[in-house]
């Protein structure tokens, strides 16, 4: 790489500090093919003279493109571009148990060696768009949790679309990105169906969808289109103040929370489940199958998606992935 380069992609008229555009400037031409594994960087003299800047400022750039991992130095020799590192970068919603077997699979399915970074963007644009905005041209792969926003689509794009898999939730997404899903919609009402029977013995089917929940909405008009086609008395309730259950009655809950206020008061008024109340918890953990004699839930496989995530990282070939995982009812003592 001559210093000619670096003479057309400096601007020293710019604001910016000048560290940071030759950072930026090497992290993108390795990014984009412009600078190969193994090639030689000019040396911190010689782009100190050809670009008229403090050796300082060079050594600093360097310093933190080593950092990264994108350049390594040999005594004598001078700076190469360093061989591609197998180095992941996550990004999920919150640590939730659910989420939690997600990630143990995941990291599991993994090589051992494999450095994992996992951030946290709590349903929050502005702090997932930091998250994206300080990752870039540092992972080779990206497996991120979308959610819904419409500046999503747009934050993602600066990812290169063979490093980014999206999981749980296909919204917001370009095409030719690969994506693990799940379906929230019509997947919910197959659920539901194949469990027909079972629902129509309580006199009522209650959908708690409460005020702090991120659960996609979707799933609200499919449980409504189900209650409508099957001629199920049914409610939607969206705030937990009005929560009270009733004999008879079964939940569906999509927040934990809200499942441990549903058992609490279970307990106060004696209520019997699976018999005189009953209960479908949204997403599977650990525990759900061991509570009060069994939880029945409504969730998709998150270990398997974990597994599959693992798979795209691992995966050296260019293919999108376009994976939805099934979601199903596993009945319980609730039901």
């Amino acid at each position: 790489m001559t210093i000619d380069f670096f003479k057309t992609i400096i601007d020293l008229n710019d604001q910016n500090l000048k560290y940071k555009q030759i950072e930026e400037a090497i992290t993108s031409a390795i990014q984009d093919g412009t600078i190969k594994q193994g090639e030689i960087l000019p040396s911190v003299n010689e782009m100190s003279r050809g670009c008229n800047l403090s050796r300082d400022t060079i050594y600093k750039a360097y310093t933190i493109l080593k950092k990264h991992g994108l350049i390594e130095s040999v005594p004598n020799r001078g700076y190469f571009v360093s061989k591609p590192e197998c180095k992941v970068f996550l990004l999920l919603d919150t640590f939730k148990a659910y989420k939690e077997v997600l990630y143990h699979s995941f990291r599991k399915a993994l090589p051992p060696d494999i450095p994992l970074d996992i951030r946290f963007h709590h349903y929050n644009i502005n702090v997932f768009e930091n998250a994206v905005k300080e990752s870039l041209g540092h992972y080779s792969k990206y497996v991120i949790m979308n959610f819904d926003n419409p500046r999503i689509e747009k934050i993602v794009s600066k990812i290169p679309r063979e490093k980014l898999l999206l999981i749980d939730w296909n919204i917001h997404a370009r095409n030719g990105v690969s994506k693990v899903w799940q379906d929230f919609g019509q997947a919910v009402y197959d659920a539901l169906a194949e469990n027909v029977d079972k629902i129509k013995k309580y006199e009522k089917f209650i959908f708690l969808y409460p005020e702090f929940t991120d659960h996609p909405k979707e799933t609200i008009d499919y449980f409504q289109k189900f209650c409508c086609d099957y001629e199920i008395n049914s409610q939607i309730l969206y705030s937990s103040q009005q929560f009270d259950i009733k004999f008879g009655e079964l939940y569906l809950l999509v927040s934990d929370r809200t499942l441990a206020m549903f058992l609490d008061q279970c307990q106060l008024k004696g209520l019997i489940l699976g018999k005189s109340i009953g209960v479908i918890s949204y997403n599977e953990t650990p525990m759900k199958k061991y509570v009060n004699g069994g939880i029945t839930v409504l969730s998709t496989d998150f270990k398997e998606m974990g597994q599959k995530a693992a798979e795209f990282v691992l995966n050296q070939h260019t293919e999108i992935v376009d994976l939805k995982i099934p979601t199903k009812i596993l009945q319980r003592n609730s039901l």
